[in-house]
């Protein structure tokens, strides 16, 4: 999958796809549902599949002190987006000159001129432009007048409920990952770099794996049962195992993080890049009187993913 990040500077080659525009966070099933009707379109105009979005986020951009509100960063973004068949990921810098720019300017100067797509489609909901004050109905008009064709996605509900990224979010806070991964059609993943922690976890028997969770909304604190990615080097594979987010109590910290403890596994892996799925949620985070009370309960934390997993 290519990564366009400039719609100014584009190669001929890089233009002319059909895209689905949005910020695709978690892409969740109805995302996946207007992914595939670019997918056809694209097909029927014999060209590229594509995804328009933005990085920051443009919430991040107008109110960078909110409170963490992404359900997955833009690595785990695009990982799943070529997973989906994406060809084009045109991952345009959201800026104060971007967001600056009209609804009709945004179409003419950005979709017409810069990328030079063929079709776009957006969910009915879709909104753009300085203000969001450009609706869907907008992106249409604008597109016979410019040349490009324009498909409105209604909106998806799955087991009776409308899906979307603030529902998921209400569910992972909730310690809910199978509602997660029901509206999502995939297992929630935490995704990222394994970095450096203080190293506890193999003094009481569980060496861990450290990741960041900055930026993301954070799911219910607690423990849960995972599957475990990881994304390359020579450990390189699929796994279970238990992992806890939170901000580690008993030991005084205050800085949420997600630790994995990998079931049967032996090996370095600082460095490398992991997808964490959350599969059931076992218990709230506690803290513990003692590193022998702590010890007894993540013995059964792991009998208990051991269990639900398979492993």
């Amino acid at each position: 999958m290519q990564i366009i990040r400039d719609y100014e500077y584009v190669d001929a080659s890089d233009r002319g796809a059909a895209v689905a525009i949005g910020n695709f966070d978690g892409v969740h099933l109805g995302h996946q549902a207007v992914i595939s009707l670019t997918a056809k379109e694209a097909h029927r105009l014999g060209c590229p599949t594509g995804i328009l979005t933005f990085e920051p986020h443009p919430r991040e951009f107008f109110a960078p002190d909110t409170k963490p509100f992404r359900l997955m960063n833009a690595e785990a973004k695009a990982n799943r987006l070529a997973k989906m068949g994406v060809a084009r990921l045109y991952e345009l810098t959201f800026n104060a000159a971007l967001s600056q720019l009209d609804a009709e300017t945004f179409a003419q100067r950005v979709i017409a001129d810069g990328l030079g797509l063929k079709h776009v489609v957006v969910g009915e909901d879709f909104c753009f432009g300085k203000g969001r004050k450009g609706t869907a109905q907008d992106l249409k008009r604008f597109g016979r007048d410019m040349g490009f064709g324009v498909t409105i996605a209604p909106l998806l509900a799955a087991g009776g409920i409308e899906v979307s990224s603030t529902r998921i979010r209400e569910a992972l806070s909730a310690g809910k990952p199978e509602i997660v991964a029901q509206m999502l059609g995939h297992m929630h993943r935490i995704e990222g770099e394994v970095i450096r922690g203080d190293q506890r976890g193999r003094e009481l028997g569980y060496p861990t794996t450290n990741m960041s969770i900055a930026g993301l909304h954070p799911p219910r604190f607690g423990v849960y049962a995972v599957r475990v990615d990881v994304l390359g080097g020579p450990h390189a594979g699929e796994y279970t195992g238990v992992a806890s987010i939170g901000v580690r109590p008993t030991f005084g910290e205050n800085v949420a993080n997600l630790e994995t403890f990998i079931f049967d596994f032996s090996g370095d892996l600082y460095g490398a890049h992991l997808s964490v799925a959350l599969v059931a949620f076992l218990r709230d985070e506690l803290k513990f009187d003692s590193l022998d009370a702590l010890i007894t309960q993540m013995d059964d934390d792991s009998a208990r993913a051991r269990e639900i997993l398979g492993a």
